[in-house]
């Protein structure tokens, strides 16, 4: 593991890194904060959103003072593999930084992009090796494409993972715009393969977090309707009775100034999960 930057930080560390992945066929770089003390520390991970790396979170979220008050780890992972020309595409939906957290069936796309076996095997690996982690209390969280792929892992890991949370997830990416791309160039068309990794459709198919779900969701979000179809999951939830609080925050829009107003409500959330606080 290479370090890409460290930098102190309300008494802890957050630092950049970077690694050879087998799961990606590639190197990743991924963030993770650090606070002060012995640990070790429950994990919180972070999964961002389309067009985004690691940095947009360390940078705008404002998540360390709280990580840094409540004693957590904070690991985010890069958003998609890079560097490959086939990815590059003009739809900011769809390629390098918009992986959805899958495992694509589809070349050329299959050769790099096993993002869910990245986060779910490899990923957690490499964290427990190097930092003062305990991996048998993680939380899960993300901002639209990475909130559907916080809530995919949860649904998938119940056992793996405490609680999640999400802002502004993608509640629906196999019936909305977004994913239509996803569904065709990562898995050839194969909706069945596809709704594998579908929030909803795993929610549909039986599948539970182990623990509380909370989500906020802003009224002024310009995605709110076509892309993130909050009505859609909330549906879901109630139908299967999972437990959850979705809340509708009145004039927040979609970009990191929501993010960060409700971070530390969402950190507080986990913290409970993982250490009865």
């Amino acid at each position: 593991m290479e370090r890409v930057k460290e930098q102190r930080c309300f008494g802890g560390t957050q630092g950049t890194y970077r690694h050879d992945s087998e799961a990606v066929a590639g190197a990743m770089e991924f963030a993770v904060y650090v606070p002060s003390g012995d640990g070790p520390f429950p994990v919180v991970w972070f999964l961002s959103g389309l067009t985004c790396s690691s940095e947009n979170v360390i940078t705008k979220a404002g998540a360390q003072r709280v990580c840094a008050e409540l004693q957590l780890a904070l690991v985010c992972p890069d958003t998609s593999p890079r560097g490959h020309d086939y990815a590059k595409d003009e739809r900011y939906w769809f390629g390098e930084a918009a992986s959805y957290y899958v495992d694509a069936t589809a070349e050329p796309f299959a050769a790099h992009y096993q993002m869910f076996t990245y986060l779910k095997d490899e990923l957690p690996a490499v964290v427990g090796k190097h930092f003062p982690v305990e991996l048998s209390r993680q939380c899960i969280m993300g901002h639209s494409m990475g909130g559907h792929g916080a809530l995919m892992m949860a649904l998938k890991q119940p056992d793996r993972y405490a609680s999640v949370s999400a802002f502004a997830p993608i509640a629906h990416y196999t019936a909305c715009p977004w994913g239509e791309a996803a569904v065709a160039g990562y898995f050839g068309g194969d909706a069945d393969a596809a709704r594998r990794y579908d929030v909803v459709s795993l929610i549909e198919a039986g599948a539970r977090p182990a623990g509380p779900v909370l989500i906020d969701q802003g009224t002024d979000d310009a995605f709110v309707e076509e892309q993130l179809q909050p009505q859609v999951l909330q549906k879901a939830l109630k139908e299967a009775g999972i437990g959850h609080e979705l809340r509708m925050q009145a004039g927040y829009d979609h970009s990191y100034y929501f993010v960060q107003t409700f971070m530390e409500e969402h950190l507080r959330h986990h913290h409970q999960a993982v250490a009865g606080g």
